[in-house]
This record gives structure tokens, sequence and C-alpha cells, in this order.
């Protein structure tokens, strides 16, 4: 493997563990404050909508880095990180469905899978924005 392969790997890799642990970690946060009740028990749609949004916001943080960090072509590192997450949420929909209300409401896990590939888009714009630390 080449060093830009190995980067390329390293890219995808980061921005993965950007997007998904801060999202288990709000999970456990969520839970332990009360403002989620007991993982074994089921929660409200709205308390799954919190859930979508902050995983969306960190979903555009996780493809921003992979973006970021990639040796060349960001947006397809972006890209390419936002198809592994519709991959997760697919197996993780067809997993869970109709497994019981702790796992949710079906909208919920359609929802993690329809905006994977528009936050990694997001994600991979962002990366190309100039900031004033980079125009200098």
């Amino acid at each position: 493997m080449n060093n830009d392969t190995l980067k390329s790997i390293g890219a995808i890799f980061a921005g993965a563990i950007i997007g998904a642990l801060p999202a288990l970690g709000t999970d456990q946060l969520m839970h332990a404050t009360g403002v989620f009740p007991p993982p074994d028990q089921a929660m409200s749609g709205s308390l799954f909508l919190l859930a979508t949004a902050y995983r969306a916001i960190y979903g555009v943080a996780g493809s921003y880095v992979a973006a970021r960090l990639a040796p060349s072509r960001p947006m397809l590192h972006s890209l390419i990180l936002g198809a592994i997450g519709v991959a997760v949420c697919v197996v993780g929909t067809a997993v869970t469905w109709n497994k019981g209300p702790e796992f949710g409401p079906h909208w919920y896990p359609l929802a993690l899978v329809a905006l994977g590939m528009p936050q990694a888009w997001v994600g991979g714009k962002l990366a190309k924005v100039p900031s004033p630390a980079r125009a200098g």
C-alpha cells in the first residue's frame, strides 16, 4: 500500500470516529442526565428527533474531518464515509425493524439512512470553504 492509500484510509477512519463516538457519548449523557429514559424503555418521537439532529451534526463533522484529512479528492473521501454510514444504518434498520418500541418508530432508522449522503456532501462542501486561518 502506498502512502496516499494509507492516508485515505486514515482520513475515512478518523471521520468515522468523529461521526460515531460523539453520538454514542451523547446518547449515554442523555440517558445519565434523565433526558432520555433508560435504554430498555421506549422514548417519545420528539426524543428520537433530537437524537436524529445531533447524529446529523456529528455526521457532517465526521465527513468534514475525512475531507480535510484526505490526501486528494476530499469530496470523494467524504462521500465514501457517507456510503459506509448508509450501509451501517441499513444493516441497523434491518436488524432492529419490529424488535420493539425501545428501538424507536420506523421513521427514525429510515431518517438516518436518508440523511447519510446529504450530511456527507455538506461535510465535504464545508471542508472546501476557506477559513481565515487557511486563507492567509
